[in-house]
């Protein structure tokens, strides 16, 4: 159901197996769990972060909807699941000089045009330069690479396509790239199939060891972290939600929101240059208008 009706993203549908096959193991078969069980599940997730328990909780909760409406019981016992209030962490974030560390060590590495320097330049230009998820960077394939529009067709959450714009950096370290493929194939990051893209742990490796001869702490690094970074220097520099949320793929505004938090700096600095208290408006308007009163 999650993968033909939702669509749910390969990495949904693993996370969802892992969180039913685990609570299986809890209260035996899940189909026929009772109410008992399933309150006892609190005890046995209570060394969990609540952002777990949480999504653990939202699993259990939609299996037995679904098993009630297949008609495999009668009654939907997931009331009894734990219900914590998990608060939407604020994503962690590199700073402007960080970023340039990292994308000089790159491009000083990739300075002789080794391939595996000009790979990992390539990767760090589109991972912050056009904020694509782990999975998106490393599931492209050649095909993909445009040769004249600047946009790359990403494919995202749910098959969701979306239009990603590729930055002049970007594409002239694809340009670079691209001879350097040895062989023919399909994935434009390929591992030593050439038919088979890089894997998602690989990337987050490669970015670590990069990080780490930049001089930059290796567990500060992520692609998801430079996720967060495209988004956040892109607001500060004064990018509209909406277009945001269109270049991150995210269905629901409300995720894209989170980044109004992080670049509380700029609103706070925005407040006070534009609303009129902060600028004597009001002040100027009390002394220069008459009293209705009077």
């Amino acid at each position: 159901m999650l993968a033909a009706e939702r669509g749910a993203a390969t990495n949904t549908l693993l996370a969802y197996r892992r969180d039913l096959e685990a609570a299986e193991g809890l209260t035996g078969d899940l189909v026929t769990a009772d109410r008992a069980g399933l309150a006892a599940l609190g005890a046995a997730w209570s060394a969990l972060a609540p952002s777990s328990v949480a999504r653990k909780s939202s699993a259990l909760r939609q299996f037995f909807a679904f098993a009630r409406d297949e008609n495999w019981r009668s009654d939907d016992p997931s009331s009894d699941l734990p219900r914590p209030r998990a608060r939407r962490p604020l994503p962690r974030l590199l700073s402007h000089a960080e970023i340039a560390l990292l994308f000089t060590q790159a491009e000083d590495e990739a300075a002789g045009d080794r391939p595996d320097a000009v790979r990992m330049l390539t990767l760090l230009e589109l991972l912050y330069g056009s904020g694509l998820r782990a999975t998106e960077l490393v599931s492209l394939a050649r095909s993909a690479v445009p040769r004249d529009a600047p946009f790359l067709t990403i494919t995202g959450k749910g098959g969701q396509q979306r239009l990603v714009p590729v930055s002049t950096r970007s594409r002239q370290a694809l340009s670079r790239w691209l001879p350097l493929l040895a062989r023919p194939g399909k994935a434009l990051f390929p591992s030593r199939d050439p038919d088979r893209s890089l894997s998602r742990v690989r990337l987050f490796q490669l970015l670590r060891g990069l990080a780490g001869r930049a001089g930059i702490a290796p567990e500060k690094v992520s692609p998801h972290v430079l996720r967060h970074a495209f988004a956040t220097h892109l607001l500060e520099g004064g990018a509209d939600l909406r277009v945001l949320q269109t270049l991150l793929g995210h269905a629901d505004i409300a995720t894209t929101q989170i980044y109004t938090h992080v670049d509380s700096a700029r609103l706070v600095a925005l407040v006070n240059a534009r609303h009129p208290l902060a600028s004597g408006v009001h002040k100027a308007r009390a002394l220069a208008e008459p009293d209705q009163a009077d």
